[in-house]
C-alpha cells in the first residue's frame, strides 16, 4: 500500500505540473481569494465561475471590502451564478472576520467548519491550498477518482463504505504540496477520469487503477437514478403606480433565492387557478387586495429540484397599502432602474417581456 501511495503521489504531481488547468485562483495563495473561488465552485462548473470570480474580486478585492458592502451589492455582483445562499454566507463570514478584529481566514479545520457556508470539502481545500496544511479535499471528482483506483463503491447513503473511502483518500494526501496534490486529483477527475467515458489511455496512474484492471471503470462509482423533476406553477404581478413605477418585493433571507428582489406573487396550490394564486400570495406578502388584470405572458425557469412555469399578469391595488408581511421589504421602482437591484433569472425574463411590450 505504501509503495502504491508513493507512486500515486509522485505521478499525480508530475502530471499536474504538465497538464493542470491555468485558473486565476491557482495563481495566488491569498486565503481570501482561495476562499472566494472555492465557495463559487460549489455545485458550479469552472467555466461558469471564471467571469464571476474576476468581477467579484474587482468589486471586493479584500475581505474588508466585502465586509463593508451592503447585502444587495454582494447579491448584485453574484446575480446569475445561482445558489445565492453562498453569497450571503460569504458576506456574513467576512463581516465576522472584520468585526472580530482579525480580517483574515482562520487556519484550523474546526474554526473553518464553524463558518457559514463551509463544509468538509471547502475546509480541506482552503487548508491545503492556502495554508499548505495536510488536509483532504474530497468533492465528487475526487471521490470518483479514488473509487475507481481502489475499486471501491461509496454508498449512496453516505454510510460505512463512503467513510472508508474518505479515510483512504485522506491518508494519501502528502505532507509536501498537499494543495497541489488535491488540485491534481480534482483536475484528473474533471478532465480524464470523467463520469462517462473516462479517458484511461491518458491517465498517469492507469496501471495503478483497480477499476481499470478489472474493467469496472465504466460502472464505478454507481450512479443513483435521478427522480423525475417536478413541475410547479407560479404567478407574478406587474403592478404600476400613477407615476408608472413598478411594485417589487424583496424575498425573505432564507429559502429559494433568498434576499433577491422579485415581482409580487408566488407558487400555486394544487388545482388553484393562477389568478387566484396571485391574489392570495400578494395578500400574504403585502397585505393588499390585488385586482388581477390581463395576462401579460408566461416564462419558464429550470431549478435544481423543479421546473417553474410563471404566469405573469397585470394588476392594480384594489384596497390597502403595501406592508412587508411575508417578504423582507418592498419598493416602487421604474422599469429602467430595476437593473440596479439583484433579481433572479426568472424575474429578468419577466422584465424582458415588459421591455418588449414598450
Amino acid at each position: 500500500m505504501q509503495s502504491k501511495r508513493r507512486a500515486l503521489v509522485r505521478r499525480l504531481l508530475d502530471w499536474y505540473d504538465r497538464h493542470h488547468r491555468p485558473l486565476p485562483w491557482r495563481e495566488t495563495s491569498d486565503p481570501y481569494r482561495v476562499w472566494v473561488s472555492e465557495i463559487m465552485l460549489q455545485q458550479t462548473q469552472v467555466e461558469t465561475v471564471l467571469p464571476y470570480y474576476e468581477r467579484f474580486l474587482e468589486r471586493f478585492p479584500t475581505v474588508e471590502a466585502l465586509a463593508a458592502a451592503a447585502p444587495d451589492e454582494v447579491l448584485k455582483v453574484w446575480e446569475g451564478l445561482g445558489y445565492y445562499a453562498r453569497a450571503r454566507n460569504l458576506h456574513a463570514a467576512a463581516r465576522r472576520f472584520v468585526e472580530g478584529g482579525r480580517g483574515r481566514m482562520p487556519e484550523t479545520r474546526e474554526a473553518l467548519l464553524a463558518l457559514p457556508g463551509i463544509g468538509a470539502y471547502t475546509a480541506g481545500a482552503i487548508l491545503s491550498i492556502a495554508f499548505g496544511r495536510r488536509a483532504a479535499a474530497i468533492d465528487g471528482n475526487v471521490r470518483r477518482v479514488w473509487s475507481r483506483i481502489f475499486a471501491a463503491a461509496p454508498s449512496a447513503d453516505g454510510g460505512a463504505a463512503t467513510a472508508d473511502l474518505t479515510d483512504l483518500a485522506a491518508a494519501i494526501v502528502p505532507r509536501e504540496a498537499p494543495g497541489r496534490f488535491n488540485q491534481a486529483v480534482m483536475d484528473l477527475g474533471a478532465t480524464v477520469c470523467t463520469p462517462r467515458n473516462p479517458r484511461c489511455d491518458r491517465c498517469p496512474v492507469r496501471d495503478l487503477c483497480s477499476a481499470q484492471a478489472e474493467g469496472l471503470q465504466h460502472v464505478l462509482p454507481a450512479v443513483r437514478k435521478k427522480a423525475p423533476v417536478p413541475e410547479r406553477d407560479g404567478t407574478a404581478g406587474v403592478v404600476a403606480d400613477a407615476a408608472g413605477r413598478l411594485l417589487i418585493v424583496q424575498r425573505p433571507p432564507e429559502g429559494l433565492l433568498g434576499s433577491l428582489w422579485k415581482f409580487p406573487g408566488g407558487f400555486s396550490r394544487p388545482g388553484e387557478p393562477p389568478e387566484a394564486t396571485l391574489e392570495r400570495t400578494v395578500r400574504e406578502e403585502l397585505g393588499i387586495r390585488l385586482r388581477v388584470g390581463d395576462r401579460i405572458g408566461t416564462v419558464k425557469q429550470v431549478y435544481t429540484h423543479f421546473r417553474l412555469t410563471l404566469h405573469v399578469f397585470a394588476g392594480r391595488i384594489g384596497r390597502g397599502r403595501p406592508r412587508a408581511l411575508a417578504c423582507r421589504d418592498w419598493a416602487w421602482a421604474p422599469l429602467d432602474a430595476l437593473a440596479e437591484r439583484p433579481f433572479s433569472g426568472v424575474d429578468r425574463k419577466v422584465m424582458a417581456v415588459l421591455a418588449a411590450r414598450r
